[in-house]
């Protein structure tokens, strides 16, 4: 099977999740500044997890042109990555509504550590079903971003019951890390 329509439909997912997240953003009845304050968290959450579903956009599409043909195991993880990401709007709404509350907070991780490794697991299904030769195995080298969050959110989510800010700015310094455009796989693609 082609990739073309892999690509698409985690394309609308990740579409109807952002759009689920901005529906979620309530408009006050007040037409003050004032107004928008009860709001702060539900903002920043919505911005936090836009962030981060954009980042998975990206790379996704950026991981999917080193796929040469699609299988059913490559579908099963993939769908796999999408489950968590549907999570999103959930745990997105739950934290910013109650303010990053400790337990929100740590859930909010937890769907994160596991959108991470649904991602880790697309990544080597990929690459066992592209065989030795693997663009996408040449371009990974190191990863130590994706080696490292895991372990970031890890933190994040044991602190969070105590500190849940801190917690918040851990996902947010994941999230500033992998905002700087990653250009392995162009590399690669480029080269071979």
């Amino acid at each position: 099977m082609g990739k073309g329509r892999l690509e698409a439909f985690s394309d609308g997912v990740i579409a109807i999740l952002i759009t689920i997240m901005v529906l979620e953003l309530k408009v006050p009845h007040d037409t003050t500044l004032a107004a928008l304050g009860p709001l702060w968290g539900v903002f920043l959450s919505y911005v936090l997890s836009f962030v981060y579903l954009g980042i998975y956009w990206n790379n996704h599409h950026h991981m999917l042109h080193t796929v040469r043909h699609v299988t059913g195991g490559i579908l099963w993880a993939n769908l796999h990555l999408l489950f968590w990401l549907s999570l999103v709007p959930f745990v997105t709404g739950w934290m910013g509504e109650n303010h990053f509350a400790p337990i929100p907070t740590a859930i909010y991780g937890v769907v994160l550590l596991m959108a991470a490794i649904a991602y880790w697991i697309l990544q080597r299904v990929i690459v066992r079903a592209q065989g030795p030769d693997s663009l996408l195995q040449k371009a990974m080298g190191g990863d130590w971003k994706g080696n490292v969050s895991p372990m970031v959110y890890v933190v994040g989510i044991a602190v969070a019951p105590w500190v849940p800010l801190a917690a918040g700015l851990l996902y947010t310094v994941v999230a500033l890390v992998w905002l700087v455009p990653d250009r392995r796989i162009e590399r690669v693609l480029r080269e071979g």
